[in-house]
Protein backbone atom coordinates (compact mmCIF):
# COMPACT_ATOMS: atom_id res chain seq x y z
CA UNK A 1 0.00 0.00 0.00
CA UNK A 2 1.23 3.42 -0.79
CA UNK A 3 2.06 5.65 2.09
CA UNK A 4 0.42 9.06 1.88
CA UNK A 5 -0.16 11.98 4.16
CA UNK A 6 -2.87 14.65 4.26
CA UNK A 7 -2.39 17.89 6.11
CA UNK A 8 -5.25 20.23 6.80
CA UNK A 9 -4.86 23.63 8.35
CA UNK A 10 -8.18 25.09 9.39
CA UNK A 11 -8.81 28.36 11.06
CA UNK A 12 -12.11 28.84 12.79
CA UNK A 13 -13.45 32.36 12.74
CA UNK A 14 -16.83 33.92 13.20
CA UNK A 15 -19.33 34.70 15.91
CA UNK A 16 -19.26 31.31 17.62
CA UNK A 17 -15.47 31.19 17.82
CA UNK A 18 -14.94 34.72 19.13
CA UNK A 19 -17.84 34.65 21.60
CA UNK A 20 -20.19 37.11 19.88
CA UNK A 21 -22.91 34.51 19.50
CA UNK A 22 -22.76 33.47 23.15
CA UNK A 23 -22.94 37.09 24.30
CA UNK A 24 -25.86 37.84 21.96
CA UNK A 25 -27.71 34.69 23.06
CA UNK A 26 -27.20 35.55 26.73
CA UNK A 27 -28.33 39.14 26.15
CA UNK A 28 -31.37 37.91 24.20
CA UNK A 29 -32.32 35.57 27.04
CA UNK A 30 -32.02 38.35 29.60
CA UNK A 31 -33.93 40.85 27.44
CA UNK A 32 -36.65 38.29 26.79
CA UNK A 33 -37.14 37.62 30.51
CA UNK A 34 -37.31 41.35 31.20
CA UNK A 35 -39.77 41.99 28.35
CA UNK A 36 -42.08 39.21 29.56
CA UNK A 37 -41.89 40.52 33.13
CA UNK A 38 -42.71 44.06 31.97
CA UNK A 39 -45.72 42.67 30.12
CA UNK A 40 -46.79 40.95 33.34
CA UNK A 41 -46.39 44.18 35.28
CA UNK A 42 -48.60 46.01 32.77
CA UNK A 43 -51.27 43.33 33.04
CA UNK A 44 -51.19 43.42 36.86
CA UNK A 45 -51.55 47.21 36.83
CA UNK A 46 -54.42 46.97 34.36
CA UNK A 47 -56.20 44.37 36.50
CA UNK A 48 -55.70 46.39 39.69
CA UNK A 49 -57.31 49.43 38.01
CA UNK A 50 -60.34 47.25 37.35
CA UNK A 51 -60.75 45.59 40.74
CA UNK A 52 -59.56 47.97 43.46
CA UNK A 53 -62.56 49.64 45.07
CA UNK A 54 -60.80 52.55 46.80
CA UNK A 55 -57.29 52.79 45.37
CA UNK A 56 -54.88 55.10 47.14
CA UNK A 57 -52.10 54.52 44.63
CA UNK A 58 -49.66 53.19 47.21
CA UNK A 59 -50.11 49.51 46.42
CA UNK A 60 -50.04 50.10 42.69
CA UNK A 61 -46.87 52.17 43.01
CA UNK A 62 -45.13 49.19 44.63
CA UNK A 63 -45.81 46.79 41.74
CA UNK A 64 -42.50 46.48 39.94
CA UNK A 65 -40.15 44.14 38.09
CA UNK A 66 -37.15 42.93 40.10
CA UNK A 67 -34.42 40.36 39.73
CA UNK A 68 -35.39 37.30 41.71
CA UNK A 69 -33.36 34.36 42.87
CA UNK A 70 -31.31 32.78 40.17
CA UNK A 71 -31.28 36.00 38.14
CA UNK A 72 -34.79 35.65 36.71
CA UNK A 73 -37.08 38.64 36.59
CA UNK A 74 -40.20 38.63 38.75
CA UNK A 75 -43.19 40.92 39.15
CA UNK A 76 -43.63 41.77 42.81
CA UNK A 77 -45.52 44.08 45.11
CA UNK A 78 -42.31 44.80 47.01
CA UNK A 79 -43.47 42.99 50.13
CA UNK A 80 -46.36 45.32 50.97
CA UNK A 81 -47.75 43.99 54.23
CA UNK A 82 -51.35 43.77 53.00
CA UNK A 83 -50.37 42.30 49.61
CA UNK A 84 -51.28 38.71 50.56
CA UNK A 85 -54.66 39.95 51.81
CA UNK A 86 -55.38 41.71 48.49
CA UNK A 87 -54.25 38.62 46.60
CA UNK A 88 -56.42 36.36 48.77
CA UNK A 89 -53.64 34.22 50.18
CA UNK A 90 -53.36 35.86 53.60
CA UNK A 91 -54.44 34.39 56.91
CA UNK A 92 -57.07 37.11 57.28
CA UNK A 93 -58.97 36.18 54.14
CA UNK A 94 -61.97 33.90 53.98
CA UNK A 95 -63.13 32.29 56.32
CA UNK A 96 -61.76 34.86 58.79
CA UNK A 97 -63.46 37.60 56.75
CA UNK A 98 -65.82 37.62 53.78
CA UNK A 99 -63.10 39.03 51.51
CA UNK A 100 -61.68 36.36 49.19
CA UNK A 101 -59.05 38.62 47.61
CA UNK A 102 -58.69 39.78 44.03
CA UNK A 103 -56.34 37.00 42.85
CA UNK A 104 -54.64 39.52 40.59
CA UNK A 105 -51.27 37.81 40.22
CA UNK A 106 -52.83 34.36 39.93
CA UNK A 107 -55.21 35.51 37.18
CA UNK A 108 -52.54 37.37 35.25
CA UNK A 109 -50.01 34.51 35.20
CA UNK A 110 -51.84 32.41 32.55
CA UNK A 111 -52.14 35.50 30.34
CA UNK A 112 -48.40 36.16 30.64
CA UNK A 113 -47.66 32.50 29.88
CA UNK A 114 -49.91 32.72 26.81
CA UNK A 115 -48.22 35.89 25.50
CA UNK A 116 -44.61 34.99 26.34
CA UNK A 117 -43.91 33.10 23.10
CA UNK A 118 -45.19 36.02 21.00
CA UNK A 119 -43.00 38.44 22.97
CA UNK A 120 -39.96 36.18 22.57
CA UNK A 121 -40.48 35.87 18.81
CA UNK A 122 -40.87 39.65 18.37
CA UNK A 123 -37.66 40.23 20.29
CA UNK A 124 -35.88 37.51 18.30
CA UNK A 125 -36.87 39.23 15.05
CA UNK A 126 -35.37 42.48 16.34
CA UNK A 127 -32.14 40.69 17.24
CA UNK A 128 -32.04 39.01 13.84
CA UNK A 129 -32.64 42.29 12.00
CA UNK A 130 -29.60 43.74 13.75
CA UNK A 131 -27.56 40.69 12.74
CA UNK A 132 -26.98 39.51 16.30
CA UNK A 133 -28.66 36.11 16.05
CA UNK A 134 -29.45 34.08 12.96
Amino acid sequence: MPDFQIRVNATRTGPIRDGRFQRAAHQYSDDMGYAVALHGERLVQQRLRQVLKHPTGYYQSRITVERGRGGAYVVTDGGVVYGPWLEGTGSRNYPATRFHGYSTFRRVKPMVDRDSQRIAMELLRRYQSRGLLR
